[in-house]
């Protein structure tokens, strides 16, 4: 019988070569069987049988490969291998006695991720919530109405509101400026900003102006008195915040501060990806005007649709009739503050939207990349949705060649990964669930609780191989890969395994009884799983919260929770440590109630890691000759979640290498091969 454990390939480069072909490469493909197991193997090619040789021997293994020639077009493959007496197939599912009908390797001849955005470490900005820099720009009492009069809170500490839209913290590009020193002993690599563009809330995803940064994030030096305080919903007499948005002066000092901030993190070998909402933008923007805004402010603003039948931007919306200018217009989930934008209906909204893609991705700004939100909601039908992201990949690419595309996706993205469009992904399905089941049980939300998931290690493995197979590699190793962010709870918080919201829960539950061990547990799988960690400001320091727009609390500065901001430095440190663990193979060694382990490898050196989410101590004894590693050996344990460093392993014996963890506990072991 053929040993199904020792069966092996991937897309990594150790067995396909070159990583990310292009057309014209010769391309090498490999298989990995146990030696002397098989005696024939085959590589499916487009389907096309191509034989394989055996080409080297080395400890347990025999190592099949096949090149030829990439063409331009995709490519899928698959293998076979047969004894004489037994015939199994191998795809990114696994083993199976039938031929694959999906879960098939991919080659994407024409796609090209760049090697930066290759399992960089993300760390995630909502800068109103991170530092307050610079407090001449802060938002003042009663400056607008958006739900209400904004509010300025001037206690950092504070705890947001159920309705936070309109509630101000201050937190500017001048307070990231002085954190740069800091994100770098994080070991941060690239910056994700939620949007910065001008905007009325303070999540900034209802787009005022794509053209400036908010001067409420960086430069108001032409000002005017307000009326502080004031409870009219008429924006057009909001003299002070009109002053501040339309200023030539503010913008474009805005901007040209947002440029030498990317400036000063480039110089810091740090990369900046911004945030862009292309499917709809906000009541306020200047196409739409629904405030009067733009119409008080005058000068060069053209009448925004709301204003007039004739604006020039009329075609942008869906307005329900053209017989007044205030008809009632489609809007996002129905929101008349988000209305939705009309590609279909207007070329020059798309011309424009390119341009702002470009942009900002150029000179003198040079961002290094684009998160797209809601990516896939954008335009009124699939086709309309795939043409303008093939051109916005076109545009960005042209701009600059090194720029990624990263979009926010829920579901099955293949669809998009193509190629032609995205790079890859906010990785839900094939990381931030499948994590947060196994070690809290708990709905990303904290909506509800399945005990079913929680502890299940096998069901893990098999979510995460399922999901994984739909990333063609560089996607997958590029895919940003979080615990928490701006639209769910803070992982802390799912640890106590608690339902609830800000609402129904109220703002103390969300820190109670929480276990920071398990917090310890799922950043030592995000630091060593295939992809690209992305930390949530404040989730390294212990910040807790429910879902949004608790998960949106202030930086804890001056009370950080320095074990756990420690523990993320040492894990984050580990792929640097590791070559493997950056762009290595992965192979699952054990799953259990309450444990997995699996172990990361390439030609430099392995990781084995184990984590174990139960309450009784645990002892496994793991298969590591599937990662070729020798009886007689032993392995160096270099990061433990516990708080005592781990003892040095036994030697790995013919039966295998034995461990024993305490309870809520996980641990790396290296190897050198």
């Amino acid at each position: 019988m053929i040993n199904k454990s020792a069966l092996f390939s991937d897309e990594t480069a150790e067995f396909k070569s070159p990583y990310q072909p292009r057309p014209g490469d010769r391309v090498t493909l490999r298989l990995r069987t146990l030696r002397d197991d098989v005696t024939s193997a085959l590589a499916y090619v487009n389907g096309d049988a191509l034989p394989m040789r055996r080409t080297a021997q080395t400890g347990y293994f025999d190592l099949y490969e096949v090149s030829f020639t990439c063409p331009k077009e995709p490519v899928q493959y698959y293998f076979n291998v047969s004894d004489g007496a037994q015939c199994l197939w191998y795809s990114r599912l696994g083993c199976t006695e039938q031929a694959p009908r999906e879960g098939h390797f991919a080659i994407l001849p024409q796609f090209h991720i760049p090697e930066w955005a290759i399992g960089t470490l993300y760390y995630q900005i909502f800068t109103d919530r991170f530092c307050n820099g610079d407090k001449s720009n802060d938002v003042e009492n009663g400056e607008y109405y958006y739900h209400g009069p904004v509010h300025r809170v001037k206690d950092w500490n504070a705890l947001p509101k159920k309705l936070d839209v309109g509630n101000f913290y201050g937190g500017d590009l001048q307070g990231v400026m002085e954190k740069l020193d800091y994100l770098r002993s994080l070991g941060v690599e690239t910056v994700y900003f939620n949007p910065l563009f001008l905007s009325p809330s303070n999540h900034k995803y209802d787009t005022q102006d794509y053209d400036y940064i908010d001067p409420h994030l960086a430069v108001i030096t032409d000002d005017c008195p307000g009326t502080p305080g004031r409870h009219s919903a008429d924006n057009a007499k909001s003299a002070r915040y009109i002053r501040r948005v339309t200023s030539r002066a503010n913008l474009e000092q805005s901007n040209a501060y947002f440029a030498r901030l990317v400036e000063e993190m480039h110089r810091r070998g740090m990369r900046i990806v911004i945030d862009g909402v292309f499917n709809h933008c906000g009541s306020f923007n200047k196409w739409m005007d629904r405030e009067g805004i733009y119409r008080r402010a005058g000068g060069s603003y053209a009448p925004g649709a709301f204003q007039s039948v004739d604006s020039p931007y009329r075609n942008y919306f869906c307005f329900s009739g053209n017989d007044r200018a205030d008809a009632p217009y489609e809007g996002w989930w129905d929101f008349p503050t988000l209305p939705k934008l009309n590609y279909e209906g207007s070329g020059e909204l798309t011309e424009h939207m390119l341009d702002v893609a470009q942009r900002w991705v150029s000179a003198p700004y040079g961002a290094d990349g684009w998160r797209l939100d809601m990516a896939a909601d954008l335009g009124h039908s699939p086709e309309v949705n795939h043409a303008f992201w093939r051109a916005f990949r076109r545009r960005v690419r042209q701009a600059n060649p090194e720029a990624v595309i990263l979009a926010e996706h829920y579901g099955d993205p293949a669809a998009w990964l193509d190629g032609s469009q995205w790079d890859t992904v906010m990785n839900y399905d094939a990381f931030m669930e499948p994590v947060t089941w196994f070690l809290t049980g708990m709905e990303k939300h904290s909506d509800y609780f399945d005990g079913a998931k929680l502890n299940n290690g096998t069901l893990f493995f098999e979510s995460m191989r399922l999901h994984m197979s739909r990333l063609p590699r560089p996607c997958l190793d590029a895919a940003l890969n979080q615990l928490s962010n701006h639209d769910h709870s803070r992982f802390l918080t799912r640890t106590n395994r608690t339902v609830g919201r800000l609402d129904s829960a109220g703002a103390e539950a969300a820190g109670q009884q929480v276990d920071e061990r398990v917090m310890r547990l799922a950043v030592l799988i995000q630091m060593t799983w295939p992809g690209s960690p992305g930390i949530y400001y404040g989730d390294e320091a212990g910040q807790v919260g429910w879902t949004d727009p608790d998960s949106r609390r202030t930086y804890p500065w001056g009370r950080e929770n320095r074990g756990l901001l420690d523990f993320h430095r040492r894990a984050a440190s580990l792929r640097k440590e590791l070559h493997c663990l950056r762009r290595g193979s992965l192979i699952p060694l054990a799953a259990g109630d309450g444990y997995i382990a699996y172990g990361r490898f390439d030609r430099e050196d392995c990781a084995v890691v184990v984590i174990h989410n139960g309450d009784s101590p645990l002892s496994l004894n793991l298969p590591v000759w599937m990662l070729n590693i020798p009886v007689d050996r032993r392995l160096e344990p270099v990061l433990s979640t516990a708080s005592a460093p781990l003892p040095e392993i036994p030697t790995v014996s013919a039966s295998g290498l034995m461990l024993t963890l305490p309870a809520k506990t996980g641990c790396v072991y290296r190897f050198r091969y």
